[in-house]
């Protein structure tokens, strides 16, 4: 009988076909992880740069000609108060960006923590969390999002960040959980327990890493998610009056009647954008899906 190769438990943590190196070589490679991050990465260096060149002043109501269409004078035209379009949409594209950071933060963070625990530990642990996991679930989380926003008053984009992330954590939660069941039972698992690693030591080296490229994509899909719920909440009213975001420009343009008045520049601009991140994220998470799941690994 032929001898039996011996398995590290390197390669049991990271298979042969698939290291650190090769991941980060297939993701190079992937068409729409490249064009997804390059469209994102401009939009965020515009603004960016563009936040850098805005003085206070800038940002005050009057502080250019009314109602111009976009010009050499006015990139992206101006609003009915007199304030450039370009200076306010600098100023939302971080704020957006920064609600859907944080929030999607928070909802893979605290998902990935309860999910792991409740599929690794089981028993009464599992059962609690798992019950916790459920009633997330079944709250009917916008209505909730636009009950709390309106009754935190002067909320802000942090605050909003909060808000949303609240009610993200309990999808991965539940994916997490169910992951972790079927990973524990693997042999290089078993091999960690018998070596003498503890229990928090296994779900921090042995499961986590498994899961890393799937709690990407969960991240990219919850910052996409709080983009658009802070963008939902903000048309209705309930957004950070005091600053500026892509749903609140389109809240302020259409409560000055900017689509009556054919100032199309004024609530163009946030939409294309927020369209334009909504793709290139998506493009992101498909490529990272595609990197991380052999399977399409395998078809593309």
């Amino acid at each position: 009988m032929a001898a039996v190769p011996a398995v590290t438990t390197d390669e049991l943590i990271y298979p042969p076909d698939f290291g650190q190196r090769r991941f980060l070589a297939h993701l190079v490679g992937n068409r729409k992880f490249v064009l997804g991050m390059v469209v994102f990465l401009i939009i965020t260096a515009v603004a960016l740069v563009g936040s850098l060149g805005i003085e206070q002043a800038d940002r005050r109501t009057g502080a250019v000609r009314a109602r111009q269409e976009p010009s050499a004078e006015a990139i992206l035209g101006t609003t009915s108060l007199g304030q450039s379009v370009a200076v306010q949409w600098t100023e939302a594209v971080l704020n957006s960006l920064q609600v859907g950071l944080i929030a999607a933060a928070i909802g893979t963070v605290i998902g990935a923590l309860i999910g792991l625990v409740s599929g690794y530990f089981g028993g009464m642990v599992d059962a609690v969390l798992r019950v916790l996991i459920d009633v997330f679930l079944s709250v009917p989380s916008l209505l909730f999002l636009i009950l709390i926003a309106s009754l935190v008053r002067g909320v802000g984009v942090l605050d909003m960040a909060l808000i949303i992330g609240i009610f993200a954590w309990a999808w991965p939660a539940r994916a997490v959980r169910s992951q972790a069941l079927s990973l524990k039972e693997r042999p290089f698992v078993q091999v960690a327990r018998l070596s003498g690693m503890g229990d928090m030591e296994i779900v921090a080296r042995e499961l986590l890493p498994h899961m890393m490229a799937w709690l990407g994509a969960n991240f990219l899909n919850a910052f996409i998610a709080a983009i658009l719920a802070e963008s939902g909440l903000s048309i209705l009213g309930l957004g950070p009056q005091q600053e500026m975001t892509l749903g609140m420009m389109i809240y302020w343009a259409l409560s000055y009647s900017a689509i009556f008045l054919n100032l199309w520049w004024w609530w163009l601009t946030p939409v294309v954008t927020l369209m334009a991140l909504f793709l290139s994220l998506y493009l992101v998470h498909l490529g990272l899906d595609e990197v991380g799941n052999p399977r399409l690994r395998t078809q593309a």
